[in-house]
């Protein structure tokens, strides 16, 4: 089994500051896999395999997309903390993995490649009409 290794990703906040997130991956042949669902950096999904540079200090950072993986990461930011595990369930339900970060309001989904995106963007347009959560289309592998 492979080892799970650490890969700095540069991403801009809503401030346009640059800020890095860190993410778990797994050494392929081809590059390194996400191994997590990422959070802040857009355009990247559980499983997408990406190339690295190494700088003095033996970090890993992201360098580029080397493989997409078809999935799809969606970031929800609710309203309130007491709905996070009703909603995470549902999405369960649905077959999407998702993942609380340190901010507990904040919850990043992967969608499969397996699952029909449009069920899961209705449930998406409904929480947010009826005000449980915001969302945000990080990526959509399916583009």
């Amino acid at each position: 089994m492979n080892a799970r290794v650490k890969i700095r990703f540069p991403f801009t906040n809503s401030s346009g500051n640059i800020e890095t997130e860190t993410m778990w991956t797994v050494k392929r042949e081809d590059g390194y896999a996400i191994d997590n669902i990422p959070f802040y950096a857009k355009e990247l999904a559980l499983g997408d395999v990406v190339s690295v540079n190494n700088a003095a200090d033996g970090t890993l950072w992201h360098s580029e997309l080397v493989r997409a993986s078809g999935h799809s990461t969606i970031r929800l930011w609710m309203a309130s903390e007491s709905d996070v595990p009703r909603v995470r369930g549902e999405l369960k339900r649905m077959g999407c993995a998702s993942e609380v970060s340190d901010l507990p309001r904040l919850v990043a989904v992967d969608i499969p490649p397996n699952v029909p995106y449009g069920s899961v963007k209705a449930y998406l347009d409904e929480g947010r009409g009826v005000g449980t959560f915001e969302y945000q289309e990080a990526c959509l592998g399916f583009m």
